[in-house]
């Protein structure tokens, strides 16, 4: 069995990041105790960097983005060890969570979830989709990997037991109104790249799932129980969804001129 602690010197953190100086100061106090921390730039024209070279655990690298599970895989290819716990840069670790990676027996065929608690307006948002939440995010490299969608990626976790963590990582996403329209251009836009060709999309499709999006997450996800925020997040969702079929529409008819 692993002794308490001796995972931190066997696990790399890898994080990929552009433009993160809002939280990542933060994500890196928290991931102190860890032997290394990979932080892979894909551009970044903020003080991310700088802010990262406070870190004596932190090593730097740039790497090109061709989607977010492509880039996820190049990174933890840096890394020394085969143990990843892959973080992005507005994700806080809790203490509790590191105290639990730290306890745990690890095991090759096994992939680890972690629970998230997702904030926005120092509001822990329990609606919208937002919760429940949780991610595998800690596996071993050699065994498996991030599938390489543009967006929306995940492990490829056939065959592999799950294991669920306890304790969560805090996930502040956005910290303005400016932040949603950020997310929902990049999103979209790596959206309609990833489904070029592969699904059909009209304005009127485009409209459907925007009304849907927005009435899901409003009243089966219960998002009129979160207030104003509740109402923001529901209305971003369906202008995300409304945006992305829209961009779909649009890129297989310019590419079939």
């Amino acid at each position: 069995m692993v002794s308490h602690k001796k995972n931190i010197t066997m696990i790399s953190v890898v994080m990929i990041v552009k433009n993160g100086e809002r939280c990542v100061a933060q994500v890196l106090k928290a991931l102190q105790s860890f032997d290394e921390v990979i932080v892979a730039d894909t551009g970044s024209t903020d003080e991310t960097l700088a802010i990262a070279k406070n870190f004596s655990n932190v090593s730097l690298h740039k790497i090109p983005f061709n989607g977010f599970g492509e880039a996820r895989n190049l990174a933890a290819n840096l890394a020394k060890h085969d143990w990843i716990l892959s973080i992005d840069c507005d994700e806080v670790p809790s203490p509790q969570l590191v105290s639990e990676i730290e306890s745990l027996s690890l095991e090759e065929g096994t992939l680890y979830s972690i629970p998230f608690q997702n904030y926005f307006n120092d509001k822990w948002i329990k609606w919208c989709g937002w919760h429940p939440e949780e991610h595998i995010r800690l596996y071993h490299r050699k065994k498996t990997a991030f599938c390489t969608s543009l967006v929306h990626e995940g492990i490829e976790k056939k065959g592999f037991k799950i294991q669920k963590l306890q304790n969560p990582i805090h996930h502040y996403p956005y910290a303005t109104i400016s932040d949603f329209l950020k997310k929902m251009e990049r999103y979209s836009t790596l959206f309609a790249e990833q489904y070029y060709g592969k699904k059909r999309s009209t304005p009127g499709i485009a409209a459907w799932h925007g009304m849907g999006a927005f009435l899901k997450s409003f009243f089966l996800k219960r998002g009129f129980l979160g207030g104003y925020e509740g109402f923001l997040i529901s209305v971003y969702n369906g202008h995300t969804a409304f945006y992305k079929y829209l961009k779909l529409y649009h890129l297989n008819k310019s590419r079939l001129c």
